[in-house]
This record gives C-alpha cells, structure tokens and sequence, in this order.
C-alpha cells in the first residue's frame, strides 16, 4: 500500500486493476455501466493503493457541488446551532454536505463567508444576515441560489424564512402584564438588529394596548446577545431606586435571560418573588434553568429545515431552466410559561 495518499492518481488504480481509466470513472459514478467482476477489481485496488477521489477537483471541473454553503450570526448561540441541526438534516437526506460560516455579528466576516462559499461554487447558500446587503442579491444574479433565514425582507425577489418577532415581542409582554407588573424592562442588543428592533416593537405594541396606559417599559440595550451581558444587566437593573426598579424583565434571547437570572440570584434578587423573566427562543437550557425559564419559543429546526427545502427548490429550478417562485414562509412563536414569572409582590 501507498504510504503517501497525495502520490497516488486515478491511473494507479486503472493500472493496478487492469482497466481504462474510462472504467474506473463508470465504477465511481455510474456503476451500473460495468460488470460486477470488474466493479469489485477497482473497488480493491482503490483499497490496496489508499487512493481518495478528489471531490473538489471533481466539483470545479464539473461546475457542481454536493455541498451548500450556511452563514450564521452567533454559532454559539444555541438557536442557531439548532438552526443549523435542521437545515442539516434536510440537506444530508439528498446526500449533500453543509459548509458552515460564523459571522460572528461582525458585518466583513459574514461577507468573507459568502465570498468564499461563492469561490467554492457551493449549490447554493443558506444565510442569516445581519441586514440587507446588495452582496446577496449580486451572488443570486451570478447563479447561485440564496435564501434568507430568520430574516423577513419587503423584496419578493428571494425565499426568506423567520419568525413573527413583533407578535413574539407582543406575547412576552402581554404575558407580563397579565400578571400585573407595570413596570418593564426589555434588555437585549442594539435596536439596529433587525430582530431586537421587532421584539422591541411588539413589546410597545403590547404596552399601548394595555388598560390604564400606566405601563413603562424600560429599553437597555447591551455590547452583545449572551449570558454575560445579561449579567452586567441585572447589576444595573438590581441598583436602581425600589419605587423605580422594574418588577419585570422581558429578555430578548434566552442566554441573556439566563445571564439575568444568574445575576440576579448573586446579588439576593430572587426570581421570580422580586422580578419576573421571561426570554426569547426557548432553547433547551431554557427548561432546565435552576429556575424554569418562561420563553417565546421558536421553531428552530424548522426554520432551518424549511430553508434548506426552499433553497433546494429553488437549485432545481435554476438547473432546469424552469422558473421559480420565491416564497416569504413566515413561523408563529409560541408562549411557554414556566415558574420565572409570576406576578409582582403585594405593595
């Protein structure tokens, strides 16, 4: 056997099987062109020789992948490790590959990705963008499929798949204010998000339709979407004056909303007899918090799933040249309640 993999060529395994490299070619891609004798004489010489096809020389000389390209914001949070989890399965059970890019919230890292998934020519490229970019709408034009995830856009001239963030926003407040509390605060990321700006909106949209109008909603926007920054806001909400302080917190993500409630528990501001949390996703850490998490729950692996499935149209399409209709498929969040919200103390 070959002790270097890299000396070893398609014509070594012709040679040593005693075929054309015509054969060798059947054996690997259409093998029922050759006989069953011949399949199994190519089939151990690749064995003795150690030889491995080169995948990407094969792709780039036929201008096609089995591999599709996904850039996601925050890798580690785990929605969208969930996200991914469900595009995956989809894209496995067609028998390709998903290449995986973290942006990291960061504007150039996102486009490096797209970029290099571009120079790959991946089939097509599944992304959650950070906000509406011409970049995307140029690599459609250049051929190659793209659907928007976890984002919704106004266009029609791509498949988008989200969640309705206003109507999430509106449920965790509205939740909130049934159980009494008037003061709120929402915590989470900056308002140029396009998701936090929707979460914040349905919140407004449930305090305006509150009875009395005697609702305040305290808006906190924090450097990043994780545990830590939730933390650092419990120890700003936890100093403020009693008759100030929100009885409340709406967390637009969970990691944030579990950083609070760590937070909180430091600093001996039980959860949820002095302040009430709910957050965002319901992802499963969610459950199993030292206390419960209330969440406005997504359907993660579905948006991922449903994605991959209209990015995979949508190749079809293009490859036989027939057309396509992009779709804007939208998910309704759901409330789940659990025991870190409960209504605020007598007095």
């Amino acid at each position: 056997m070959a002790d270097d993999r890299t000396t070893v060529s398609v014509k070594d395994v012709a040679a040593l099987a005693g075929v054309s490299l015509g054969t060798v070619s059947n054996t690997l891609n259409a093998p029922e062109k050759v006989s069953a004798a011949t399949r199994d004489r190519v089939n151990d010489a690749i064995a003795k020789l150690g030889w491995v096809r080169n995948e990407s020389a094969r792709h780039l000389a036929g201008g096609r992948s089995r591999s599709i390209g996904m850039v996601l914001m925050d890798i580690g949070n785990p929605f969208f490790t969930d996200v991914l989890a469900g595009a995956e399965s989809y894209v496995y059970s067609l028998g390709h590959t998903v290449h995986i890019g973290n942006s990291g919230l960061d504007r150039d890292r996102e486009s490096a990705h797209r970029d290099l998934f571009e120079q790959e020519r991946v089939r097509g490229i599944l992304i959650a963008p950070l906000y509406s970019s011409p970049r995307v709408r140029e690599v459609r034009r250049r051929g190659i499929p793209v659907v928007l995830l976890d984002r919704s856009e106004d266009s029609s001239d791509c498949c988008t798949v989200s969640v309705d963030d206003v109507e999430g926003g509106r449920l965790a407040v509205q939740h909130l204010l049934t159980l009494g509390h008037r003061r709120i605060a929402v915590v989470g990321g900056s308002s140029t998000l396009p998701q936090v700006r929707d979460r914040r909106l349905g919140a407004e949209l449930a305090r305006g339709g509150a009875a009395g109008g005697d609702v305040s909603l305290l808006m906190i926007s924090t450097a990043a979407m994780d545990a830590g920054s939730g933390t650092d806001a419990a120890a700003q909400l936890a100093v403020l004056p009693a008759g100030e302080r929100p009885t409340a917190v709406f967390a637009t993500n969970d990691l944030l909303a579990i950083g609070l409630l760590q937070g909180f528990t430091t600093l001996g501001v039980s959860v949820p007899d002095d302040v009430a949390i709910i957050g965002y996703d319901d992802i499963a850490f969610a459950g199993t918090a030292a206390v419960p998490l209330s969440s406005v729950r997504q359907p993660r692996r579905e948006l991922g799933w449903r994605g991959a499935e209209l990015l995979f149209q949508e190749i079809h399409s293009a490859e036989a040249h027939q057309p396509h209709e992009h779709q804007q498929v939208r998910f309704s969040p759901q409330l789940v309640v659990r025991r870190s919200t409960a209504g605020p103390r007598p007095g």
